[in-house]
């Protein structure tokens, strides 16, 4: 989603992220633990679990932390038990948003995810409303002034992935989220780092939005993505390089 990832860029540069590194560390913890729940322990067998550990080295985390919420997904270790619940609504001009949640307590989350669309001119939808706006797909990101484009490409094709593009600042790839561990796989036995690598939701269209809409869609993603039982926030918005530099320079 071309809108959301460049606004995630204009964060990283200005310093938002690190500043939450905490707050990352148990929203990774909780999805590796899931993960490992639903289809075992093995990253080999079981590529959302490889997604996990992928995005949880890319942000520093240590190895014994990893191994520990896999651990205690696959019941080894004692751990309170989590569920799944994603949320679809709509944000101020109609933009469609889908929340992933992993909670210890439905009725909160509920309560919480729903005050958070109130308050930021948005609404809740019903299940299935906007889900079918998204598709899955594997992606990992790369520093366009370590590698360049044909260096990437080249180990992207060849280990697999569908798609290179370069944005400002950085190198995408995009893969079948079933071909996303060997992907990364690949990237790994060629010594290439990338700074994230995740199985994500990207909208099939987006909306372009500019102005107040902007700044009020913005600001309720950024207010479900700080929820602590709140995972990931999706959205199929599309706003103007300029106007998010704008908006940045304005927070």
């Amino acid at each position: 989603m071309s809108g959301h990832s460049k606004w995630a860029t204009i964060k990283r540069k200005k310093g938002a992220i690190d500043a939450k590194r905490g707050k990352i560390f148990t929203k990774l913890v909780r999805e590796l633990t899931t993960a490992a729940r639903l289809s075992g322990g093995d990253p080999g067998a079981n590529p959302r679990l490889r997604a996990g550990i992928a995005a949880a080295k890319a942000q520093g985390m240590p190895q014994d932390n990893i191994v520990r919420a896999i651990k205690k997904g696959t019941g080894e270790l004692e751990g309170p038990p989590v569920e799944e619940c994603v949320y679809e609504g709509y944000g101020p001009s109609g933009i469609a948003i889908l929340v992933e949640t992993q909670t210890d307590n439905r009725n909160r989350t509920s309560a919480e995810v729903r005050s958070t669309f109130a308050k930021s001119d948005g609404n809740l939808g019903a299940p299935g409303s906007v889900a079918w706006m998204f598709k899955s797909i594997g992606l990992l990101t790369f520093d366009g002034d370590r590698y360049t484009e044909d260096e990437v490409m080249e180990v992207a094709l060849s280990g697999g992935a569908d798609d290179v593009t370069r944005e400002e600042g950085g190198i995408t790839v995009t893969c079948d989220p079933k071909a996303f561990g060997q992907v990364v796989d690949h990237f790994d036995s060629v010594g290439f780092t990338y700074d994230s690598a995740e199985i994500t939701m990207v909208p099939e269209n987006t909306t372009p939005i500019a102005g107040t809409d902007a700044e009020q869609v913005l600001r309720l993603i950024e207010r479900l993505e700080d929820l602590d039982d709140v995972q990931r926030v999706y959205a199929n918005f599309d706003i103007d390089d300029a106007e998010l530099e704008r908006i940045a320079g304005g927070q």
